[in-house]
């Protein structure tokens, strides 16, 4: 049985699929972080992209990674990435994934390559447990019908809150 990861032959033609899904290594950090800042200009964002080769290779390569890394070549390219990491539900008492980047380029976009990302993320997730979970800006609205069409319901209940900067500091320095 042929996955998503491999290149595969189809018989009725006789030839060799151009999409490559496969596991990062250390050698892509590069690459990854081109990525990146690719996301974050797509998302308005470019200052917020700050993370270091030393970033990656620490967090996703060392001997407790905190992340791991899908890289999609298309006909030996680099055309998309996908990073993600584990969570765990303690109401469902249950494992899932986390994705939280997935970047296309915009030349191989209308490939079928972000489906064969997530249809290999969704693998995944079912080795590990039973939810897959991202987040998506409101404004994408692309990205919410694709991901719509693949089964995704938005949970307009929850709302994600996030602390940082001087008031993580001065939150972990009232502890003390």
């Amino acid at each position: 049985m042929n996955t998503p990861e491999q290149s595969t032959t189809h018989p009725s033609t006789a030839s060799v699929s151009p999409l490559l899904i496969r596991e990062a290594v250390p050698a892509d950090i590069p690459e990854m972080l081109v990525f990146i800042r690719e996301l974050a200009e797509y998302e308005r964002n470019p200052e917020a992209a700050i993370a270091t080769a030393e970033d990656l290779l620490r967090d996703g390569f060392g001997p407790r990674p905190l992340f791991q890394c899908l890289i999609a070549e298309w006909e030996g390219k680099p055309a998309a990435m996908a990073l993600y990491f584990p969570f765990y539900s303690t109401w469902r008492g249950n494992a899932g994934i986390h994705l939280e980047d997935l970047f296309v380029r915009p030349q191989f976009r209308r490939k079928g390559i972000a489906h064969a990302l997530f249809a290999r993320l969704a693998q995944i997730t079912l080795e590990r447990g039973d939810r897959f979970q991202w987040h998506v800006l409101d404004w994408n609205q692309l990205a919410i019908d694709f991901y719509e069409s693949m089964g995704a319901h938005m949970l307009s209940e929850w709302r994600i809150m996030r602390i940082d900067g001087e008031a993580l500091k001065a939150l972990a320095s009232s502890g003390k």
